[in-house]
């Protein structure tokens, strides 16, 4: 078939092509196999330990698929092989004596019952598959070796064309080819292609596509001895030996066969008989021995196969319990009832019928998996993993890349749609598995994507280069800072909406020492990713182990993240005594769960995260609390502190019409005359609260603005607002802030709080609270009597009492928060009142979120 239509040129780099292929493909299994133990399931077994049980189990299974379908391909190869010597017009059947009767339903039930055959013999098991083999092996050999010393020793001759071939044939005149033996005419009209029509699949006309896509059906079982991994004694050391061999030993075999078939045998009679081996042999139940065994030996290898990769896919619980039944149904060693599935689908392929067209499905479906196979040498090989080192040194990079891309190429030579199909259905695979294959999730034996990520990921965190930061492309990265999960899952999840694609770190510190104990924080870490993964939040976590809170987070904030990519606002809970809600024992959260106890089936189990019991004191003391904030201040970090988000619920704001706001409280209250209040910290709220407001849940809500009337805006700050000629220099606050919320791109209504400037004791107050915030030029602590601690905080009180007018709707309050007391200055009453008035300021108010901001983070450049 192969020589006839495309002539011995084209045969021999059709072999050549496919013989490339697999030599680079065999270099890549060889490599992969010799760098550690191979289990059973072949092909299968070494892609998904490379590259992970998503993609591993996908190329499996139609790895799986193509054995299958080799399988009915080889056994209607040998039905063929029964029929055109022993049936109607067969060349073993002598007048008058018995015929096997033909009919496409006749050739289904000899393909059953070669099938049965096969079954039979993988049901004994392996050890009855390599006796059989090997007797094949020898019978196949002796049919070949009659083969060549016929081309060589018989003469010309005419040799009939079969019955079946309705092209030629018919039944008044019968048609005859010729076989001219040695001829230099013949050899010269076979070197070039002639394409006809292939009479086994109604007269189709044949092209380069189809007869590669059957050339390379008959070169695919390069993967048959890896199938056989779980049996082999030593495979690392076997399946280099035996498969580069018997790539070697087919080549030579194939090549001989074409260029004697070439000389020998018109054009005429190759394209019209493919069985004209048969009346040129010099015996002729040679043809008929070779032809039956050697696709009945390609077919259990196929069987078997299949059977051993059904198996490694249910081990592995790639799909979970739905094979379960495989694993259970193996009696000494044998997959039992692995084998008998893969026979009934066998029985399946074997109602397509036409030989061509299973080969070429048969072709694409291997070629996907020799594809898969390069994928993962060239990966492992590119990522430079140390333990990557295979005693097969005869590969490289580039081996692997060539057998790839034409692996690739030649499977849509052979046909665009079932490549384009096959490749789809892959991709359907993974992305199904990878969402729920139990494997996926626990799989133990790596994946490549990991060290793919790993290795792109250093490369790019060494090219991210902070001194080229630059304010227009400033996003928040943020360090959370958590005592327990279970009393603040709506924080962790608010932001999460509120880094805006920039780094998140959850931080907890574990106090204790490294004396007498191994470090703590080892085990814990796991019970911190599977929070993560709980809570559905993109965030990194870091546990430290210190002697005090303080000295904790100092490690956190310096360590937090790699290179450029570090926290750049540190996010606090607030300092207060509310009864802490746990949110994973609640069976009215969404975050109820009962996996973060030591033995989630037990009620009274030991909690994992325990929070701190009522009565306890805290392990941070209100002093050390204010001087963390203070901390955190001079090492150039922004702040934030967040108070009332066990109140927030998402699932009610997106679903409630009375919630709309996000509110921005620009004015200082410890400052309220402050003549700027477009100052850093107010800009960096109301970047922060349009970060939010850009999300699905938060978008539907409307920005405010809230502005004390007596303030004006600076005009020596050229960032924050641009004088023109034309502006008048009496403007009002709220213009101003309307032209810097256009120039920052920001949708926001402004509302003016006309109290500030009516009620003298929201002025008379300023001078008394500077002395609770960072003084600069004061040296030491004066102390604070208590009649303007008093004072204070009434004053806090009405202001206080001003927001909660004003939030009956609101979802979020952001609010400015002004720096604290130096800590090394100031001792501890300054502190407390500090934080004694921040209470009274948010108490009873929505999740709020005090505000200070050390760098410029918005831009109005282009």
């Amino acid at each position: 078939f192969i020589v006839g239509n495309a002539g011995l040129f084209v045969t021999l780099l059709q072999f050549v092509i496919a013989y490339t292929i697999l030599l680079f493909t065999v270099s890549s299994v060889c490599a992969i196999s010799t760098n550690g133990a191979v289990d059973g399931g072949g092909v299968y077994f070494m892609i998904s330990r490379t590259l992970g049980a998503d993609f591993g189990g996908s190329i499996g299974t139609l790895f799986f698929l193509a054995n299958v379908v080799g399988c009915g391909l080889a056994v209607t190869g040998c039905a063929e092989g029964l029929i055109e010597n022993f049936g109607p017009s067969g060349y073993l059947v002598e007048d008058g004596g018995f015929t096997l009767p033909d009919s496409r339903w006749w050739r289904f039930f000899y393909c059953s019952m070669i099938n049965a055959v096969m079954l039979v013999v993988c049901l004994i098991g392996a050890t009855m598959f390599a006796k059989t083999s090997v007797m094949i092996l020898g019978i196949v050999s002796v049919c070949l070796l009659s083969t060549y010393i016929s081309f060589l020793a018989q003469g010309p001759m005419h040799v009939s064309i079969p019955q079946e071939n309705q092209l030629v044939q018919n039944a008044t005149n019968p048609a005859y080819g010729f076989y001219s033996g040695l001829s230099r005419i013949t050899f010269h009209e076979n070197l070039y292609s002639n394409y006809g029509k292939d009479y086994t699949s109604g007269g189709s006309q044949v092209n380069f596509a189809i007869v590669f896509g059957v050339l390379f059906s008959g070169v695919t079982g390069i993967m048959a001895g890896a199938n056989m991994s779980g049996e082999l004694k030593n495979p690392s050391q076997s399946i280099p030996r035996g498969t580069l061999s018997a790539v070697a030993f087919t080549f030579v075999c194939y090549i001989l066969l074409a260029i004697l078939m070439a000389a020998t045998s018109t054009q005429f009679l190759l394209q019209n008989n493919f069985l004209f081996l048969m009346p040129i042999n010099l015996w002729k139940p040679f043809i008929a021995i070779g032809i039956t065994t050697a696709t009945f030996s390609a077919a259990l290898s196929n069987l078997i196969g299949s059977s051993r990769v059904l198996e490694a896919l249910a081990k592995d619980q790639v799909y979970g319990s739905g094979l379960n039944f495989i694993v259970r149904g193996t009696w000494k060693g044998n997959p039992v009832v692995a084998v008998i599935t893969s026979w009934l689908l066998v029985q399946v392929i074997l109602l397509i019928g036409s030989l061509n067209t299973i080969a070429q499905i048969n072709s694409v479906l291997f070629m996907l998996s020799y594809l898969a196979t390069n994928l993962a040498c060239l990966g492992i090989e590119l990522t430079g993993a140390p333990n990557f080192r295979p005693s097969f040194k005869y590969y490289s990079w580039h081996t692997c890349f060539f057998g790839l891309v034409g692996t690739l190429i030649m499977m849509f030579v052979i046909n665009p749609i079932y490549s384009s199909s096959s490749i789809i259905l892959c991709l359907v695979l993974v992305i199904g598995l990878h969402l729920f294959s139990p494997a996926s999730q626990g799989a133990q034996w790596g994946s490549i994507s990991q060290a793919l990520m790993f290795h792109q990921v250093r490369k790019y965190l060494l090219m991210l280069d902070s001194r080229k930061d630059h304010v227009k492309f400033w996003r928040p990265q943020m360090l959370l800072l958590v005592s327990s999960p279970r009393s603040c899952c709506p924080l962790i999840e608010f932001v999460n909406d509120l880094k805006k694609g920039g780094l998140y770190v959850l931080g907890h510190v574990k106090l204790g020492d490294y004396e007498d104990n191994d470090d703590p924080t080892i085990d814990e870490y796991k019970y911190w990713l599977s929070l993560i993964d709980h809570l559905k939040v993109k965030a990194f976590a870091e546990v430290t182990l210190a002697k005090t809170v303080r000295e904790g987070v100092h490690h956190l904030i310096r360590i937090s993240g790699m290179g450029a990519m570090k926290p750049n606002t540190i996010v606090m809970g607030f300092y207060d005594e509310e009864n802490l809600y746990d949110f994973f024992e609640s069976e009215n959260s969404s975050y109820h769960t009962m996996a973060f106890r030591n033995d989630p089936t037990s009620e009274e189990a030991e909690q994992i995260f325990p929070t701190r019991k009522p009565g306890l004191p805290k392990k941070l003391s209100a002093k050390e609390y204010v001087s963390l904030v203070d901390d955190v201040l001079r090492m150039r970090k922004n702040i934030c502190l967040c108070r009332h988000f066990h109140r927030l619920d998402k699932g009610l704001i997106a679903r409630s019409n009375h919630i709309k706001y996000i509110d921005v409280w620009t004015v200082n209250v410890f400052d309220p005359t402050n003549e700027d209040p477009f100052d850093v910290v107010s800009q960096f709220m109301l970047q922060l609260s349009c970060i939010l407001n850009m999300l699905p849940v938060w978008k539907r809500m409307h920005l405010r603005v809230f502005l004390c009337e007596t303030q004006q805006p600076s005009t020596n700050n050229a960032e924050n607002f641009t004088m023109t000629p034309q502006m008048p220099q009496d403007l009002s606050a709220e213009y101003r802030l309307g032209q810097q919320l256009k120039l920052f791109r920001i949708t926001a209504t402004i509302h003016q709080i006309p109290e500030w400037s009516r009620n003298d004791d929201f002025t008379r107050h300023s001078a008394i609270l500077k002395q609770f915030t960072r003084n600069k030029n004061e040296d030491a602590d004066t102390g604070i009597s208590e009649e303007h601690l008093n004072r204070s905080r009434m004053y806090m009180q009405r202001v206080n009492q001003l927001i909660r007018e004003r939030s009956d709707q609101t979802a979020v309050a952001f609010i400015y928060l002004a720096a604290p007391p130096n800590s090394a200055q100031h001792g501890n009453a300054k502190s407390l009142a500090y934080l004694d008035l921040l209470t009274e300021l948010t108490a009873d108010l929505p999740p709020t979120i005090l505000v200070h901001g050390i760098h410029a983070v918005n831009s109005t450049t282009l």
